[in-house]
């Protein structure tokens, strides 16, 4: 069964999302507000959240974040807010969807299953990132709109970093995953291909110093 986490501060809105997503097939775990929202993440397997913008002490765009330091899961947001500067802002936390209230049973559920059929991995083999995509299967990044095409080692690399964001690797590490075979590879070799995809993303405007981070004396990271 398919499991989803409601987080919301109003209790009128938990249950009304229990009403519409039980007779679906969804089982629903419920959480008045963001910290003990997170905690149960932690404790359960959760195939999808939805999560309430304004909520007290910890607003649903915070929520977002703290879940993608940690977690790919889908994430829907439910706002009142139509302001497109919001929507956006939601998504660049890593939100996959955007709902506005009020919504009824049906829009709810649709977007439910568009969004868990997009992130099935048998579907669709991405990885994103504060909105940036990774295709697993084509080997390209995309990033405002822009599909860019990587060389294998600079796709390796990539993928490395935005799999374990916060992470800093060694220059040996990378080299053990992108270079297995490295009896003749320098450690150099790492630092040439780092340099060269920060230009190659940087020509399509992606923000590289504020992700792929040099750790001076270790290695590298994705912030």
């Amino acid at each position: 069964m398919t499991t989803i986490l409601c987080i919301d501060d109003e209790k009128r809105m938990l249950e009304l999302l229990d009403l519409f997503l039980t007779p679906n097939g969804f089982q629903c775990l419920i959480s008045n507000d963001g910290q003990k929202g997170l905690q149960l993440l932690d404790l359960h397997s959760v195939d999808l959240v939805l999560l309430d913008v304004m909520m007290p002490f910890m607003n649903g765009w915070q929520v977002c974040e703290a879940i993608r330091l940690k977690s790919d899961v889908p994430i829907i947001m439910l706002t009142a807010r139509s302001d497109k500067s919001d929507v956006v802002k939601g998504l660049h936390a890593g939100a996959d969807d955007y709902i506005i209230k009020p919504f009824d049973e049906q829009e709810l559920v649709a977007r439910i299953n568009a969004v868990l059929r997009r992130s099935s991995p048998t579907d669709s083999p991405i990885l994103v990132r504060d909105g940036f995509i990774l295709d697993l299967a084509a080997y390209t990044f995309r990033i405002n709109d822009q599909t860019l095409t990587l060389t294998l080692k600079e796709f390796q690399l990539l993928e490395t970093f935005m799999t374990h964001p916060t992470r800093t690797y060694t220059r040996e590490q990378l080299l053990a995953v992108v270079w297995p075979d490295r009896s003749l590879t320098e450690l150099r070799t790492v630092d040439s291909h780092i340099r060269n995809l920060r230009d190659k993303l940087k020509t399509a405007g992606f923000p590289t110093s504020d992700y792929i981070v040099t750790v001076w004396g270790i290695g590298y990271k994705w912030k």
